[in-house]
């Protein structure tokens, strides 16, 4: 109800007439009641216009003249991008969500995940698509909900005026970590934007101190790199989220935790306690300096 992007206002104005005139309805029909259970005696109502005036006449009336009034708070059936339109790709796995741009220099994909970053003022058109089952993408203060398909290509015209974060939801039951499959849209300066994507485009800072070594070479020696992909540390796996710059994102595992190097070594011992069902063992057999140093490698990539 604290809507942001145009489509997400279209869609709290109607909601609110729509609630309004059904407010509005009941206590008409709970009058009518009262009054009816408190009338002793006087002439009695033919119920052919009871039937045809409140039964068919006053719906159809009232459903039509709905109708009507929200025609113009539809949004256009598929509609293309607009010329200046930010394109990004979001694909849904079983339960985190993998997001592509397109690095406008090199014209090379550039993948982060269960977070979306675009700049305010500037439309974004976001390409909706499963690798698994059915999903369904949904930011409420942002826009409706849009289902993911296997196989399909949707799409979902968005919009933020303004800086701010907006959490969003996988609004179709996927399995049973349907509940933890959230993502963040952050909106940023068109300035913060650029340089967010031209950092992005790189890859993982080299370690800087022997924790940060000591991190790296578990992460690889626990073969993390089987299903992550790090660039430029060796580590180019596809089942997993890309790691490349982990350690810039809000949160861990879908929004299950805040990205911290805490929490990173907490998630990875605990993963299967924290998100039972995902793809991804928990790591509880290594000591705690081991995932110390390992959590603090992964935040340190920015």
């Amino acid at each position: 109800m604290h809507s942001v992007g145009d489509a997400a206002r279209a869609i709290e104005t109607v909601t609110w007439v729509l609630l309004g005139g059904g407010t509005a309805i009941f206590a008409g029909t709970m009058l009518l009641l009262a009054w009816a259970l408190r009338r002793q005696t006087g002439r009695r109502v033919d119920a052919r216009l009871w039937i045809w005036g409140a039964g068919v006449a006053f719906p159809a009336t009232a459903l039509a003249a709905l109708f009507a009034w929200s025609l113009p708070f539809t949004p256009p059936w598929k509609p293309a991008p607009p010329p200046d339109a930010l394109v990004v790709a979001v694909k849904a796995h079983m339960w985190w969500w993998e997001v592509r741009y397109r690095d406008p220099a090199s014209g090379t994909d550039i993948v982060t995940a269960n977070e979306i970053r675009i700049p305010v003022g500037r439309p974004v058109y976001l390409a909706l698509t499963s690798a698994d089952v059915i999903h369904s993408f949904w930011v409420p203060q942002l826009a409706g909900k849009m289902d993911m398909l296997p196989g399909r290509m949707q799409h979902l015209l968005v919009s933020a005026p303004e800086p701010g974060v907006w959490r969003g939801q996988c609004a179709e039951f996927c399995g049973e970590q349907h509940a933890r499959m959230a993502l963040h849209v952050v909106g940023l300066e068109p300035q913060a934007f650029d340089a967010w994507l031209a950092g992005q485009v790189q890859p993982a800072a080299a370690p800087a101190s022997p924790l940060l070594q000591q991190g790296r070479a578990a992460f690889l020696a626990q073969r993390c790199n089987a299903c992550h992909t790090v660039r430029g540390a060796d580590a180019d796996g596809r089942l997993g989220p890309d790691l490349t710059h982990v350690g810039s994102r809000l949160h861990l595992g879908a929004g299950t935790l805040p990205n911290t190097a805490q929490a990173s070594a907490q998630w990875m011992a605990h993963v299967q306690q924290l998100k039972p069902g995902a793809r991804m063992p928990s790591y509880d057999r290594l000591d705690d300096p081991t995932l110390r140093a390992i959590g603090a490698w992964l935040e340190s990539l920015q």
